[in-house]
């Protein structure tokens, strides 16, 4: 697809779902072919179709080889911050027609086993560190019964 025609897809989506920012958009585009090369180098050059996992675990690779230690932080600014929201990502895609589908593909497949955000982070932090979320909302509603 030709990257005028990809865009104005984005911008279709745009219109009734903002979750995402539009660079996301170009991004799982971009994960997608990194993920599609690495299985064809180990398919013998042939090109498959990969399933949600492999592409969740593509877009992690991607964005950690592409962004470093700022990846967490640009994809919580693009509004990603789950497994999930790639899925649906793919999905408004595929309902675009930009991106194609197995029967068996189902969103459902992107659930991950990985927090998104915490491996974006965690090969950053010095050995033995695990990774401190917290939730403001949360937080500031428990000082606020505090004081």
């Amino acid at each position: 697809m030709q990257a005028m025609q990809f865009e104005q897809s984005v911008q279709r989506i745009l219109g009734r779902d903002r979750r995402f920012d539009p660079q996301a958009y170009f991004f799982v585009k971009e994960a997608l072919d990194f993920t599609l090369q690495r299985v064809s180098g180990g398919n013998g050059g042939q090109a498959r179709h990969v399933s949600g996992q492999e592409l969740l675990e593509g877009f992690r690779d991607c964005a950690l080889e592409q962004f470093g230690p700022m990846a967490s932080t640009l994809m919580e600014e693009w509004g990603v911050r789950r497994c999930q929201d790639i899925g649906d990502m793919v999905f408004l895609l595929i309902e675009e027609q930009v991106f194609g589908k197995q029967e068996s593909d189902r969103r459902e497949d992107f659930s991950g086993d990985f927090d998104f955000i915490e491996s974006l982070v965690a090969p950053f932090l010095p050995k033995g560190e695990k990774v401190l979320r917290l939730n403001v909302p949360d937080a500031v509603e428990k000082l606020g019964n505090v004081c």
